[in-house]
């Protein structure tokens, strides 16, 4: 990188070390070489519009914007990994510290296994990108994801704040992967403090029943720890592939986010394709499966990028996405096509819902409109729907020995979303659904536990309000600093013209029906760098092009 463009990012952010707004952009010096020069520049690269606003609503929001015709991708891409690199230094840096700076402290063996697999993985994915990239458009965007990641450092490093390494930088942009590659490597098959049954995300695609509406909703659990967030917008119109000079459907995309992650982790996106995808997962608990992953693979979170470029429809996405499975981040995946959804039409076209779920050696994925024409509503909490997944994953060994609460129709979640999916009405009351939890009031919060009922069983939970010397018999129920950590929801209208890309989003655990969560009061100590002190935050209506 030029010298001047180090010099000139350092005063930066100097001038911004926390908080406020940063425009960057990246264009060619006078010798060709990219370099980040500061504000908005005619003729740039790439352009960068990055404003933290998380003390106010709860979000930072981002947006990379390249031209507006297919150019150099590989310079493009590098260039995007550059402008978001050095727009959110800071906040990379926090969000490191705060999540993954301690990564694999506690097991040096199996952490070895881990960095070997790793590094073995990074060298299979060249030696496919070197092969297949010109013709083969899984690949080639495979490379340009890469390419955008090698930019993410350099912009990171102009900044000369403490180093983060690209080998640090690629495990976080495959954190949601760990704990399965982990269990996968692990001589035990699991991971020493695997919590049983622990959820991650609730999601609901809900038609209203005179199909004047079709809203996706979807609520990231994780731990509280994870909470600096960015919601992203790219629009980066990169060919499909290397030898042909058309762009990609899903060249504009909105996504909640993290510092430091070229992929939305939760996962909910919004394409001007006009599909938006979101997933929940459900892990693997089956150990005997584990021999299916290996390095000859593509991380979930890099698969998921290249189907949302790719794809223009859910089953073309599923086909996308299931090129060399990995096995890791085990998930339930949901594809709604907004292109075939017209309101107030009486039928519904098939391909509306695509439903697809993933476990190591094994994907099944098939058109689920016919759940939205018959009950106006798919929920997913975390369980797998189809039988064979569910059985091969080991959720009908837990819920034998457990009883319903790991059952897909007879869970908490799935009890309450089947009873109160029907008080959706229009976005208010979509947002409000997704934000429940009273779980001390609602008889479906209960369970065999002292006091009778967690904070986890609900919508969006709140695990944090369960007593930390209560009794639960597995560790999901009981006391941890996790819960729903935001709520994003969208709309036909919202996705009308594949521009706007508009959503309804809220940062930060429920505060519907429970108290605030708040840091110096929660006995959590020491506050996470860079958050709010109390999560106190409402929705916040979001359109990119205003």
């Amino acid at each position: 990188m030029a010298r001047a463009a180090v010099l000139v990012l350092i005063v930066l952010l100097a001038a911004n070390v926390w908080g406020g707004r940063r425009q960057l952009s990246v264009r060619r010096d006078a010798e060709g070489q990219l370099e980040l020069v500061e504000g908005w520049v005619d003729g740039a690269l790439v352009t960068a519009d990055f404003n933290n606003t998380i003390n106010t609503t709860g979000w930072s929001f981002l947006k990379i914007i390249g031209p507006t015709d297919v150019g150099d991708d590989m310079a493009l891409a590098k260039a995007a990994g550059m402008a978001e690199g050095a727009a959110t230094a800071d906040l990379m840096l926090m969000h490191w510290k705060n999540t993954l700076a301690g990564f694999c402290s506690k097991e040096s063996a199996l952490c070895d296994k881990v960095t070997a697999f790793i590094r073995a993985n990074q060298q299979f994915m060249e030696e496919s990108v070197a092969k297949y990239s010109e013709s083969d458009p899984f690949w080639y965007q495979v490379q340009l994801f890469l390419a955008q990641l090698e930019g993410l450092v350099d912009g990171y490093t102009s900044t000369g704040l403490e180093p983060l390494t690209i080998q640090q930088l690629f495990l976080m942009q495959i954190s949601g992967d760990l704990d399965a590659l982990q269990s996968a490597l692990s001589d035990s098959g699991e991971v020493g403090d695997k919590v049983i049954g622990a959820g991650k995300c609730s999601a609901l695609v809900k038609l209203l029943p005179d199909h004047s509406e079709l809203f996706v909703s979807h609520d990231t659990w994780e731990e509280y720890q994870s909470m600096l967030r960015i919601y992203k917008l790219y629009d980066l119109r990169f060919s499909t592939a290397g030898n042909i000079a058309e762009v990609v459907p899903g060249h504009r995309v909105s996504f909640s986010s993290y510092p430091g992650m070229l992929l939305s982790g939760d996962d909910f996106y919004q394409l001007s394709s006009k599909l938006v995808t979101t997933e929940t997962t459900f892990g693997n608990s089956n150990p005997a499966l584990w021999k299916y992953v290996t390095p000859e693979t593509v991380f979930e979170g890099i698969r998921n990028v290249a189907a949302n470029r790719l794809a223009t429809s859910g089953e073309e996405w599923c086909r996308y996405f299931s090129n060399y499975n990995s096995g890791t981040y085990n998930n339930q995946w949901m594809v709604v096509d907004y292109k075939l959804f017209e309101r107030g039409q009486s039928s519904l076209q098939d391909g509306l819902l695509w439903v697809l779920e993933q476990l190591p050696g094994k994907i099944v994925m098939e058109d689920q409109t016919d759940m939205l024409r018959t009950k106006s509503y798919w929920p997913s909490f975390n369980i797998p729907y189809y039988p064979n997944i569910f059985n091969e994953s080991g959720f009908a060994a837990m819920e034998k020995k457990y009883g319903t609460w790991f059952s897909w129709d007879m869970s908490p979640r799935a009890q309450i979303f089947a009873r109160n999916h029907s008080h959706v009405t229009d976005m208010t009351s979509m947002v409000s659904l997704m934000r429940y939890n009273n779980f001390q009031h609602d008889p479906l919060s209960r369970c065999n536990c002292t006091p009778p009922y967690s904070g986890e069983n609900a919508i969006s939970a709140r695990s944090d309000l369960n007593p930390p010397d209560g009794k639960y018999p597995f560790g999901a129920l009981g006391h941890r600093y996790h819960g729903g950590t935001d709520n994003k929801a969208t709309s036909s209208a919202l996705m009308e013209d594949g521009s706007s890309l508009g959503c309804v989003a809220t940062s930060g655990p429920t505060h519907r029906q429970q108290p605030p969560f708040q840091w110096s009061t929660s006995g959590y100590s020491p506050k996470p760098l860079g958050h709010p002190d109390k999560w106190e935050f409402y929705p916040v209506n979001l359109s990119w092009d205003s």
